[in-house]
């Protein structure tokens, strides 16, 4: 309690800075950015300080649930505010609120309709012939109190398609509009204009109870004479959405649909300038009753009373000869700015505008791999240089989630005072900024993920440009900037004296391992080095040093350019500047802080000592080392008729085992039958014995790096006690295996390679750590850090550290393993584990190292890492717990009915395939400054046009397929080539095909050509009654992956 004066209360004064300072902060900041940041989303609009002003008023504390008197509706606003007989009038009549105390609300809401109606009174009609709502807290509630208020769930609406327009709230299946309703959308022409022809064929197929005008994105006016006419036509009501165009029609800059549409709608918030709301025009004094139970109690409670206030100056301004200028300016800018960015160069869809916005079609701006410039790219980019705007889908698009577009809207920076001057300097920095851009693709889950970079140079140029241009408008909202990490602009950092900048963030280590010459990783806490800094054309930045004060924070000191250095390191924490002009792809682990804590004494440095040879990359690296070319590597597999035995070889053969010759070993095909072991799998828990699987250690400060730069997934990023899948690619992307890498902590990894491919990768690894092959076609000297150990588990020289693979697969796997663990933690750990977690446990004695991975396609699933000696009692000691042994042939039948590829057969092999052919390309992370096979990889990928899918034979009878035979279309083309093909659980004949792209569809049928290598070619002309040619089988397409288990 707070006594003052001899009163006591609990009021709480004071300002707002001393009271909460920090978000008093957050206002400063935000309002500071509208000052420097030119804001053009054209829903966006600055409030003038009178409407902010009434906005926070008294008004904002109290209820006023219900609405004033009817019969005040066509009162003047006069009358309105003649206190003496508006409050007898309450004293005696009340009104019709739930609440009282709300004399002075009903004025306000009385005057908000009054002088709203005075504003959008048109087509002949007066104020008094308009009832309004002011209630509506926003578009989407205003639309949905109309559907409320005309509609009955189920009756058909039509709306403007969102991909070509529309708004969310007029049918979009994601809002409850398309949820409730059926939904008919109407769309463009191929010219760019409503498809009136269109919408009222639609309208006679469907009848729709409401059609809906009015539109988000699209840039021109509507014909609502033609709105009406087709929705006479059926007997539709009308809605016309007018939330972006509100202002221009107060203005008479728009044409109006006030008394031709039944019912109209609009937000006050966007060219209105007014508070967050919304309002409701109708002339129909037959449905004003229901749009006001539409709204309350349909849609929401209790109304704002301030903002309906504030409404109220809005609609006084609004009805100024200034606001009309505003608006006309607004889109005579808008069409200027269209026509100077088309004059530049980039496209503008519709053809143009002749409203306050319009869109730009960005797939004219495309990459070396036939990207192009994404809506979302453009505005993040646009953004970074102080232009807001939002991405935008335009004609063609096919979802609002990959817009190609941006919109870009004019009411802002009108206010502002942008003439026809400002908006040329304006296109300028936009299209300076968006031509320079360079589009690429990253590997998605689904699809490629669009991504873009700009040269360093052209993002702060056109950032500092921005900030000029600003500042010579007007703003309403002074207040002091601060610098970064708010605002950085390259041309005010001082360059001239030794600086010195602390680095800071999780990944700060690598991000400056990365950036700098010298190797950072290596530092221990306290520890300095040498160091340099260059741009990505090899240009040196700065010498300096190094000092790591711990893990996440780092102090750099440059002797010059210390502010280019700093706002280079920050554009690059950022991630949407060239790191590398050839590789746009390339980014920078962060993000990072980056600030200038002061001046520092000249050091002296070497610039020898401050370059680390052997690093897996650093900016410019390629263009400061220089040596002498190593030679390709070079692989022939061993010939042998010898074949080798595993472990398991004996128990095999006790077991009864059909053993088979497999990569070089003598192994299990089947011990019952495929089928019967399949089935085990998919049902309990099957065992297989994959020990011939090679099995690799590395160990050491340098491994994390080593194996981040052999592999094509992020090993710096793989956490401790998880594991990957990943790929070795040689020099020319071609696989050289696909494995798995499992870290066991910080320098400690477990790498497994296929049997097959054992010899070959040791030997590949050997040579690139002795720094004897190539690993790079662009630094033909490149070699990599060599600061850990690699050894072989399967050799007898790793002593008891030996291990080999068991795996153990199915729903019932985890319960087998827990049933062995002898103590809580194993238990626990078990129970834990995710999947590709890994740990280490003991388990009925046994040691071992257990991942939660398999090749089954089963969730449930386990390998076992245990020392050779051992395997053979775990083999048995699991199948007493009720695993099933099962062989190669139930191993190939599950990883080909889950989707999964072999090597040399979806992977490598006579087809040549990489892991996006085989579909798991996300399993290479192109935004890895380097790996082994990078570049290819991109080149081959850019030109690719099939990929792996699944299929099954529809009959069950069916011959089964080969790798190598023909898939064909009904016109008999080849459109696939088989890589495996095996059985699957209800027993028909299921494999993977290389398929062209056109046919790589969920349910498409083809044909199949099973055992074309024992067909024989055979001379129609030649053939006679009773003679067997050879048919197609029919296939389907099935979904590149199986349905995951729930």
């Amino acid at each position: 309690m707070v006594t003052r004066d001899s009163i006591s209360d609990y009021l709480v004064r004071g300002r707002l800075a001393d009271i909460d300072p920090d978000v008093a902060d957050l206002i400063r900041h935000e309002t500071a950015r509208q000052a420097r940041y030119l804001i053009m989303v054209p829903s966006e609009s600055t409030v003038p300080e009178a409407v902010r002003e009434a906005l926070s008023s008294a008004f904002h504390n109290i209820y006023a649930e219900g609405y004033p008197l009817e019969s005040t509706r066509n009162l003047s606003e006069e009358d309105i505010l003649d206190y003496g007989a508006r409050l007898s009038e309450y004293r005696r009549l009340s009104n019709e609120r739930y609440y009282k105390g709300a004399e002075y609300a009903d004025i306000v809401e009385e005057l908000a309709r009054r002088r709203g109606a005075e504003v959008f009174a048109a087509n002949s009609l007066k104020p008094e012939q308009l009832y309004v709502n002011v209630q509506p807290l926003s578009g989407a509630p205003a639309n949905n109190a109309v559907y409320t208020a005309l509609l009955q769930v189920g009756d058909t609406v039509m709306g403007m398609d969102l991909v070509q327009g529309g708004h969310l709230t007029h049918g979009s299946p994601v809002n409850r509009s398309g949820k409730f309703f059926n939904i008919v959308s109407y769309g463009i022409t191929a010219d760019g204009e409503i498809d009136y022809d269109q919408m009222y064929a639609l309208a006679q197929e469907h009848k729709p109870k409401m059609i809906i005008g009015g539109y988000s994105s699209f840039p021109y006016q509507a014909d609502w004479a033609k709105y009406r006419e087709i929705a006479d036509s059926v007997g539709a009501y009308l809605l016309a959405d007018i939330a972006h165009v509100a202002g221009l029609v107060a203005a008479d800059a728009y044409p109006s649909p006030v008394g031709i549409a039944d019912v109209v709608t609009f937000t006050t918030h966007k060219t209105l300038n007014g508070p967050r709301g919304a309002m409701i025009i109708t002339h129909r004094k037959d449905l004003i009753a229901k749009i006001d139970r539409g709204v309350f109690p349909g849609e929401q409670g209790g109304p704002h009373i301030n903002q309906m206030t504030a409404l109220c100056v809005a609609l006084k301004i609004a009805k100024t000869e200034k606001f009309r200028e505003l608006q006309h300016q607004t889109v005579a800018n808008a069409v200027r700015l269209a026509e100077k960015l088309a004059a530049r160069g980039l496209k503008i869809a519709y053809g143009g505008t002749n409203t306050h916005l319009f869109n730009v079609d960005l797939t004219g701006i495309t990459g070396a791999d036939g990207t192009s410039l994404s809506g979302e790219s453009a505005a993040v980019l646009l953004d970074l240089v102080g232009v807001v705007a939002n991405r935008q889908t335009i004609p063609g698009d096919t979802s609002p989630l990959r817009p190609n577009g941006i919109r870009l809207g004019t009411p802002w920076i009108t206010q502002r005072g942008f003439g026809l001057a400002e908006i040329d300097a304006l296109g300028d920095i936009i299209a300076d900024l968006l031509l320079a851009a360079q589009p690429y693709s990253l590997h998605g889950r689904r699809r490629p993920l669009a991504k873009a970079k700009v040269p360093f140079e052209v993002l702060q140029d056109c950032r500092t440009r921005v900030r000029d241009l600003a500042a010579s408008v007007g703003i309403d909202t002074p207040v002091d900037a601060e610098g970064y990490p708010h605002f950085a602009y390259a041309d005010i950092e001082p360059n001239n004296t030794p600086l010195t900048l602390n680095i800071k963030g999780n990944q700060a280590g690598l991000f400056l391992h990365y950036a700098l010459t010298s190797d950072v990783l290596s530092l221990q806490t306290g520890d300095t080095q040498a160091t340099a800094l260059h741009k990505p054309d090899g240009e040196r930045i700065s010498l300096g040093t190094v000092n790591k004060l711990r893990d996440d924070e780092y102090v750099l000191t440059l002797n010059e350019n210390g502010g280019h250095a700093a706002t280079w390191l920050r554009s690059l924490s950022d991630g949407y500047v060239l790191a590398d002009a050839d590789d746009p792809a390339a980014r920078l682990p962060g993000p990072v802080t980056v600030y200038i804590t002061g001046e520092a004494q000249l050091q002296t440095v070497d610039q020898a000592e401050a370059v680390t040879i052997g690093k897996s990359y650093f900016i410019g690296q390629k263009y400061i080392l220089d040596g002498d070319s190593l030679p390709m590597f070079a692989w022939q597999d061993p010939q042998s008729e010898n074949l080798l035995t595993t472990e398991l070889h004996n128990l095999h053969n006790k077991l009864g085992a059909k053993m088979v010759p497999f990569a070089g070993y003598d192994m299990p095909v089947w011990y019952s039958s495929v089928t019967d072991e399949h089935l085990a799998v998919r049902t309990r828990a099957g065992i297989f014995d994959v020990t011939h699987m090679g099995v690799f250690d590395f160990k050491g400060a340098g491994a994390a790096e080593f194996l981040d730069a052999v592999t094509t997934n992020d090993v710096i990023g793989l956490a401790v006690g998880s594991s990957h899948y990943t790929y070795f690619l040689d020099v020319n992307g071609v696989p050289l295996d696909d494995l798995m890498i499992y870290r066991l902590a910080d320098e400690h990894f477990l790498v497994v390679v296929n049997a097959s491919n054992n010899d070959k990768n040791w030997a590949w690894l050997t040579a690139i750590k002795s720094g004897a092959v190539c690993i790079d076609a662009a630094y033909p000297a490149h070699t990599l850090r060599t600061d850990f150990e690699m050894r072989d588990l399967r050799a007898t020289t790793s002593g008891d550290d030996q291990r080999v693979d068991v795996a153990l697969q199915g729903p019932t796997s985890r319960d087998i393993l827990l049933n062995m663990a002898a103590n809580d933690v194993d238990k626990a750990k078990i129970q834990a584990m995710e999947w590709a977690n890994v740990a280490h446990v003991t388990l009925d004695g046994f040691d071992l190292i257990i991942s939660r991975t398999g090749y089954t396609g089963e969730r449930i699933a386990f390998e076992l890492f245990v020392h050779p000696a051992q395997a053979s009692a775990l083999f048995e000691r699991l199948m007493t717990l009720g695993a099933v042994p099962c062989g190669l042939a139930s191993r190939d039948s599950l990883r080909t009915e889950a989707g999964l590829p072999l090597y040399g057969h979806e992977l490598a092999g006579p087809l040549t395939l990489d892991p996006a052919d085989a579909g798991f390309a996300t399993y290479v992370k192109l935004w890895k400054p380097f790996f082994i096979g990078k570049a290819a990889h991109i080149q081959r990928n850019s030109q690719r046009d099939a990929e792996i899918m699944r299929f099954k034979l529809e009959n069950k009878r069916g011959r089964p397929p080969h790798q190598g035979d023909p898939i064909v279309d009904d016109k008999g083309r080849v459109v696939g080539i088989v890589t495996s093909c095996s059985i699957d659980s209800e027993g028909y004949q299921l494999g993977q095909v290389y398929l062209k792209q056109d046919y790589a569809q969920e349910g498409v049928r083809l044909g199949i050509f099973a055992g074309a290598e024992r067909t024989k070619p055979l001379q129609l002309d030649g053939v006679t009654l009773g003679k067997k040619l050879s048919v197609p089988e029919a296939v389907v397409i099935l979904s590149r992956f199986p349905k995951r288990k729930k």
